[in-house]
């Protein structure tokens, strides 16, 4: 219910003077509309971080009517951050140049990458919440059952909707679609409907679907539209039971299940990218089920374990999780094997389809293996259990998989700057060189434009495989994708900010961007030693040499089957991306990086000076991502860029400053200012300082200083000189709302492969969906998700 709603009608004191109200709902605005207001009563409206209050006071706090009903119809427009807003910018990624650009063959490779990603696509529904299998459903029926214009006729004829609450209708199933169920890739937060339920039903139970297939729509409503809706503070977020929702763990799973899990998996040295874990009873006795991600089911040898004892605990490692989408997967992978420009490309994709259908990661890690050693192809793809950032301890992966068409041009910046790394960029970081890889494994760089991507969202740049292992013996890649920064860049203005900052933001952001990026993945993901246990017992580092820097003691290690997320576990994502993010501002500094990517002589410290504001700006925008109520943050790049934020405030000398004012609304607001000539001193020594120890508890393991350390600033005070926990509800209160991207789908016609592009308008991603599968294709999908458990 509406905040302004539930003070008027549970909230306020003199509840006569709301008497003869009457509450008009038009979707995600809410207006009051009042047929009478006692004028000898003056209404004071209070906001706190919490709660609407409606109070009498003696001080007039409206000299009039008008005035009241301005500031009422302005707080209630607010609206609920669990609902996509009417002014969501739903976007086309074009790709039709890159496309173009392929050859008959290559178009056929991709089309068929595309058709596997897209049915891969569909084992995010299933690892987001029980609900959103059963709401793609539904709402996919809905849009597909007849023309969208016709069903909005329906909506407003028969079931009482307004042209925006059709609207936004349509951008709740754009936002099921883009973000592969109904919680937000980025920030993890649930959202539901700006339509009433009961409208909701209405127009569903006077369409065409219901009329086709009524008991089957029902059935549909019966399991969805209760928790659809259901914003209890435990179903707000994801997270571990009982205070969140995921689907990695059954509901009945504690953090210490998920302890006794992670030390079992480790001692049996099995890695948890592609399971989940299942607790049951079985015979009296209480079960573990570690259960993979595979096409086959039953036993295998070296995969499944029938039956084990641990601490105690009985454990069993099944398989079988997501076997129809995996099995129509593999079905296009086999087609595109026609395809493939080389050998490299057959041995990759018959590696996945022997992952996917046995559940092996270590058939995944080899096919990974050749996608590294494919440098520059024509066409780029990855897909597997890769992110692992909504698993609530940071183990089990998400599944993603992508398909782009190589930007040659724009890559040759990113090869100069991969050339020249390891003797001149590399060096200059602020660890020395005990704690840098012996050989810089150059990885191959592409600038990519994404054609289809299928997870809970689309990133601006990516460093994979994330096998550490692969990593350090083969190589990685880093690809940054072009159409999706220029989707972004695309949008401007913002809160903050002066309108010179933003002026400068709009002229340098692009570029800036590009280049932070190019830093972020390439050499702040590429860059640092692990101190390990190699498989043959032996140490990669010399420990007579080698000493913890900041004790002087002997220098901790990982041991045969740790890593570094089973050391730093639930913190292991944002820490990482924090290092990333710290690496990309540090050497932002170096002119001879910007010479690589053209920056002119003039325009570099306005570049600079971008850059850094950029990353300020975006920490202080993050809070919006932490959850008060649980006392934790419900993204990882958020979370690392707050923290940057909080170590620029920490140097103090006044270069970053953050300001509480009041907007033109008449309610707080907040000014952020940096100082451009404290950048290269105060700035840079601050996150040297803090780079390094971020380097070197990761390279060690040593998790309980890094913890601490990053826990520290990673806490949101609610007083002293930034009260962060006041400024969240105002950081809340001006978001903006997050892009929804619609991408274009792929179709054989006669010898050649078309690409089918759609209008950028508000029903381009329900469209592009509707049209992306038959309707063969979409009742045995159905079927599928309708049976996960």
């Amino acid at each position: 219910m509406n905040k302004c709603v539930l003070v008027t009608r549970v909230m306020c004191r003199e509840r006569k003077l709301f008497k003869n109200a009457h509450f008009h709902t038009r979707g995600f605005y809410r207006t009051f509309l009042f047929k009478s207001l006692s004028s000898s009563i003056k209404v004071n409206w209070l906001y706190s971080q919490k709660s609407w209050k409606a109070e009498d006071t003696m001080i007039p706090s409206f000299t009039s009517h008008h005035k009241f009903l301005g500031h009422v119809c302005r707080f209630s427009s607010m609206g609920s951050q669990h609902e996509l807003p009417l002014d969501t910018p739903i976007l086309y990624l074009k790709s039709e140049e890159a496309f173009a650009g392929l050859t008959s063959r290559e178009r056929h490779y991709a089309h068929h990458l595309s058709r596997a990603s897209w049915w891969g696509g569909f084992i995010v529904l299933c690892q987001t919440s029980p609900e959103s299998p059963t709401i793609f459903n539904l709402l996919t029926r809905l849009f597909r059952s007849q023309p969208i214009d016709t069903l909005k006729e329906v909506a407003m004829l028969k079931a009482g909707f307004t042209e925006d609450e059709f609207k936004l209708l349509v951008i709740y199933y754009s936002g099921i679609a883009y973000n592969m169920g109904n919680y937000l890739g980025f920030g993890d937060r649930k959202f539901i409907p700006s339509v009433s339920r009961e409208k909701l039903e209405a127009l569903i139970k006077a369409s065409k679907a219901y009329l086709e297939a009524p008991d089957i729509i029902e059935d549909y409503m019966k399991k969805c539209l209760e928790p659809m809706y259901n914003l209890e503070e435990c179903k707000k977020f994801l997270g571990m039971p009982t205070s969140g929702v995921t689907m990695y763990f059954t509901p009945n799973c504690t953090q210490d299940d998920a302890d006794i899990a992670k030390e079992y998996m480790a001692a049996r040295n099995i890695e948890p990218w592609n399971n989940r874990l299942l607790k049951h009873e079985e015979n009296g006795q209480t079960l573990y089920d570690i259960r993979l991600a595979s096409i086959e089911q039953g036993p295998a040898a070296g995969i499944t374990i029938d039956s084990d004892e641990f601490q105690g605990h009985k454990f069993r490692v099944s398989r079988g999780d997501y076997a129809f989408f995996l099995k129509k997967m593999t079905e296009e992978l086999q087609l595109a094997k026609d395809y493939t420009a080389n050998d490299l490309e057959v041995q990759m994709l018959d590696k996945y389809i022997e992952s996917f259908t046995t559940g092996s990661i270590k058939a995944h890690k080899e096919g990974s293996t050749f996608w590294v050693k494919n440098k520059s192809p024509a066409v780029e793809t990855y897909m597997g259990f890769i992110e692992v950032y909504r698993d609530p301890v940071n183990q089990r992966a998400e599944f993603e998989s992508f398909v782009a068409v190589v930007n040659r041009e724009q890559s040759r910046k990113f090869d100069t700057l991969v050339s020249r790394a390891e003797k001149e960029f590399l060096p200059l970081l602020p660890w020395g060189k005990d704690f840098e890889e012996d050989v810089f494994m150059r990885p191959d760089f592409s600038s990519l434009d994404i054609l289809t991507f299928a997870s809970s969202g689309l990133p601006i740049g990516i460093n994979i495989p994330n096998y550490k292992d692969v990593k350090e013996e083969q190589g990685f890649k880093n690809v940054s994708l072009t159409n999706v920064m220029a989707a972004r860049t695309g949008i401007k203005g913002g809160p903050f900010l002066s309108e010179a900052d933003h002026a400068l933001i709009e002229k340098h952001g692009a570029l800036g961007l590009e280049i932070q990026v190019g830093l972020h993945e390439l050499l702040g993901h590429g860059c640092g030693k692990f101190l390990r246990r190699k498989d043959d017992g032996s140490l990669n580092f010399d420990s007579t040499k080698i000493k913890n820097p900041f004790t002087g003691g002997e220098a901790m290690f990982y041991e045969k089957g740790e890593t570094y997320n089973s050391h730093f576990t639930n913190l292991a994502s944002a820490y990482e991306e924090c290092r990333a993010e710290t690496v990309a501002l540090y050497l932002g500094h170096v002119d001879d990086i910007l010479d690589i990517f053209g920056v002119a002589a003039e325009s570099r410290e306005d570049l600079k000076y971008v850059s850094w504001l950029d990353m300020m700006y975006a920490g202080l925008r993050g809070l919006e991502m932490y959850q008060p109520s649980q006392g934790k943050w419900g993204q990882a790049h958020s979370q690392a860029r707050y923290v940057i934020l909080r170590v620029a405030l920490e140097a103090g000398q006044g270069l970053v400053n953050i300001t509480e004012t009041k907007g033109n609304d008449g309610l707080p607001d907040l000014l952020l200012t940096l100082d451009k000539t404290k950048i290269h001193t105060v700035g840079k020594q601050a996150m040297g300082n803090f780079l390094r120890k971020l380097q070197i508890y990761r390279s060690m393991g040593d998790s309980d200083s890094g913890r601490a350390m990053f826990e520290k600033y990673s806490e949101v005070p609610s007083d002293g000189p930034f009260p962060f926990g006041k400024w969240h509800e105002i950081v809340v209160r001006k978001r903006r709302p997050r892009m929804i991207l619609a991408m274009p789908n792929t179709r054989v016609v006669g010898e050649d492969v078309e690409l089918v592009s759609y209008p950028e308008a508000v029903d381009c991603v329900a469209k592009s969906w509707v049209d992306r599968f038959s309707s063969e294709d979409y009742e045995a999908l159905e079927s599928a998700l309708s049976t996960f458990v």
